[in-house]
């Protein structure tokens, strides 16, 4: 039926779904533009030096810090997506050693904050300062710098909650997949490399963009290990010339402009996946 045909039919009834003027609708709208008004002027008309903020959003120690934002967060959902596989296939595993560990994993890094993962990491020569191979002595100190610190920490720390959107998205497929898959010879592991997994990607990609966007932000806490990235040189840059609020705002325009570009590429990858792959 067109919208047309449509149209006549409700036409026909006596059905009439224009909208009607509302006057609590009007007033919220109304309020909300207040609101906004208002907060716009407040941020407008305080003591804060825009022309400094606007200054530095593209000064090349700031575009340095987006780029370093950018590299964490694709390193850590790199190896975060991998180490989430790995983990899942624990998880949903027929060995109750390994099921028992991805499980311990999970919970683990899960339970622990980021910031503290991170610390950890930053310090681990306090309590392991030289890794011994047998041939060849590893100072732990030198290896482990803030940016490996800062990969290792989003990343394990992403590898958990990986897992656990894996896992959904394997237990999502049919269970009667496997079984057919086992019924024609496959071994468990071959139904889930070239039966379940294949069809859990549209339950795995949509949510794991969506955790790319959260990672863009996490990067944020690396500044506690001064790590070069965004937030870590605003800092820097105000601790020398005192404009702080100037700066933030700096930062937290880049998150945002990063945040909605990742968004509108993820609402298109969900619809994308939304229609089946």
């Amino acid at each position: 039926m067109t919208a047309t045909q449509q149209t006549d039919q409700r036409a026909e009834w006596g059905i009439d779904y224009r909208r009607r003027f509302s006057l609590h609708r009007t007033l919220l709208g109304v309020l909300g533009v207040i609101v906004f008004g208002y907060t716009v002027y407040l941020f407008a008309a305080g003591n804060l030096q825009w022309s400094r903020t606007f200054a530095y959003i593209f000064d090349y120690r700031i575009l340095t810090g987006v780029g370093y934002t950018l590299l964490y967060s694709f390193l850590a959902m790199l190896i975060g997506v991998a180490g989430g596989a790995l983990l899942s296939i624990g998880l949903v595993s027929r060995n109750p050693v390994w099921k028992i560990l991805a499980k311990g994993y999970v919970a683990l890094f899960r339970a622990l904050p980021l910031i503290i993962l991170l610390l950890i990491f930053y310090n681990i020569a306090i309590f392991l300062p030289v890794v011994n191979l047998g041939f060849i002595q590893i100072n732990v100190n030198s290896v482990v710098t803030p940016f490996l610190a800062a990969v290792l920490g989003l990343a394990l720390h992403e590898a958990a909650y990986m897992a656990e959107i894996i896992r959904a998205g394997v237990n999502g497929v049919d269970r009667g997949q496997s079984q057919a898959a086992e019924s024609v010879g496959m071994t468990y592991w071959q139904s889930l490399r070239w039966v379940v997994f294949p069809q859990a990607m549209r339950l795995i990609i949509p949510p794991t963009a969506n955790q790319f966007i959260s990672m863009l932000k996490n990067t944020s806490l690396v500044v506690v290990i001064a790590g070069n990235d965004l937030l870590t040189v605003a800092k820097k840059l105000y601790s020398n010339n005192f404009l702080t609020m100037e700066l933030l705002f700096v930062a937290a325009i880049w998150y945002l402009v990063m945040v909605l570009i990742f968004s509108w590429i993820s609402g298109i990858i969900e619809r994308r996946f939304s229609r089946g792959i």
